[in-house]
């Protein structure tokens, strides 16, 4: 029984230590450059959102917002008040969506890390995260123009952590947020990618994840939902996936579900959508992940 522990123990090891050799640069990368942009741009972020001026270019403002989702560095819990305080700013709706649906799937950190899977997922998640911003923007925009698609009664702008007057002890002190949010999540995420290395046959991934099927897109997405814990922790599994026959357009479903869909995620959405629009919400992440996992996988 002891022998057996122990080759299973080397087996463990043996797939834990190569997936952190493969991927513990991003994450140290990632979590440099989240920090710095977190500390030193994140209000001149936040301030271009904020000088958004409705002339009439609504469309333009919606692919302007997106872009500054994606670059923001905020989790949801920040970008919500931030998104209460546009709003009581003027900013539109449609503005707001597009911002707030592409800061929940994508941020630089989260960006840095994605490269670990390879330049081709690195630029799909980018594309589709910025692309769904978009969608979500023009549905706001032209199923709402009359009407509030947000309530942010509750909601006021959060107190600034980085406040720090030495600049390199403000990036310090946000460094080591980053790292007491990411470490845990991290290896954990290592962990489970060994233990699907050693215990998953390679076809059973190919079975359920492979090929150009709706069914395999469909299952990433439905996945995606209760698995997705941390955007760190889940890298080594997608890497692991991919690596062992997960098409690239279930990934990239499963890369859109995770983040929208996770719990956190949902808990202040709830609030500030309401139960009618917090369904619609579910109901578009699951169609447009699963719409565009499909058209990836018949592009690739």
């Amino acid at each position: 029984m002891l022998e057996i522990l122990n080759r299973e123990f080397i087996y463990f090891w043996y797939y834990f230590t190569l997936q952190f050799s493969q991927i513990f640069g991003y994450w140290v990368a990632g979590m440099l450059i989240g920090s710095a942009v977190s500390v030193f741009f994140k209000d001149k972020i936040h301030g271009m959102m904020r000088n958004m001026k409705d002339d009439g270019s609504s469309i333009v403002g919606i692919v302007f917002a997106s872009v500054l989702g994606v670059i923001s560095p905020l989790c949801m819990y920040g970008t919500i008040p931030i998104a209460a305080s546009f709003s009581k700013g003027g900013i539109k709706d449609e503005w707001l969506a597009s911002f707030m649906m592409s800061s929940i799937l994508l941020n630089p950190q989260l960006i840095i890390y994605s490269a670990a899977l390879g330049i081709k997922v690195l630029c799909v998640r980018i594309v589709t995260c910025f692309i769904c911003g978009i969608v979500a923007g023009l549905i706001i925009r032209f199923a709402f123009k009359k009407r509030s698609f947000f309530t942010f009664k509750s909601f006021e702008e959060p107190k600034n952590k980085d406040t720090d007057p030495n600049m390199v002890f403000r990036f310090l002190k946000n460094l080591y947020r980053n790292l007491k949010a990411t470490g845990l999540y991290f290896l954990l995420g290592i962990i489970l990618s060994a233990l699907f290395q050693r215990y998953i046959p390679q076809e059973a991934i190919t079975r359920v994840f492979g090929g150009n099927e709706a069914w395999g897109v469909l299952m990433a997405s439905t996945i995606g939902v209760p698995l997705y814990v941390c955007g760190g922790g889940t890298i080594p599994i997608i890497k692991n996936w991919l690596a062992n026959g997960m098409s690239l357009g279930s990934a990239a479903a499963f890369m859109i579900t995770g983040p929208a869909t996770k719990i956190t995620n949902l808990g202040a959405l709830k609030v500030v959508l309401g139960a009618k629009h917090f369904a619609m919400y579910w109901g578009f992440v699951i169609l447009f992940s699963c719409v565009t996992g499909i058209i990836i996988n018949m592009i690739f």
